[in-house]
């Protein structure tokens, strides 16, 4: 048995897209023209987004920030993600979702890999979301201060 979360991507032009705003996959398979699944190593952090519509407008708008694990650990089940993940950060509604995407940018201009960024950055940020509040910017001094967290304690 695989030790590798896996997360199936699928895009229906105007109707459904799930895809990987960034992490590391460590394996890519393409099912068909408009499904893939991507695999990740326990550990690995990685942005799910799934977006749905209909005649009449979305229906769906979702980010997930998720991090693998290995098999026998506890998760999140999440639709698409097999076993499921460490659920990070959950949100829904377009609102929201674009604030994180703005995050994930904001995290990028610093030249960090949001893959890379402190586990509780992601973690927190929906509490100022879910009232309206600025989060806190990710920093490179942040940053540099979980890398050294992160070489002390496993």
């Amino acid at each position: 048995m695989s030790d590798l979360t896996h997360v199936e991507l699928l895009w229906h032009e105007k109707c459904i897209e799930n895809r990987i705003r960034f992490g590391r996959a460590t394996e890519e398979r393409i099912l068909d023209r408009n499904r893939r699944v991507l695999s990740f190593a326990p550990g690995s952090i990685f942005a799910f987004v799934r977006w749905m519509s209909n005649d009449f407008g979305t229906v769906v708008c979702r980010i997930d920030i998720l991090r693998a694990v290995a098999t026998g650990q506890r998760c999140s089940t999440v639709p698409y993600v097999k076993p499921g993940g460490e659920s990070l950060l959950r949100l829904s509604g377009w609102p929201k979702v674009e604030r994180v995407l703005q995050l994930i940018d904001a995290v990028e201009a610093l030249g960090i890999d949001p893959a890379d960024a402190a586990p509780d950055y992601w973690h927190h940020v929906h509490n100022r979301l879910s009232v309206n509040e600025t989060p806190r910017a990710y920093t490179k001094s942040r940053h540099q201060a979980w890398l050294h967290r992160r070489r002390i304690s496993p």
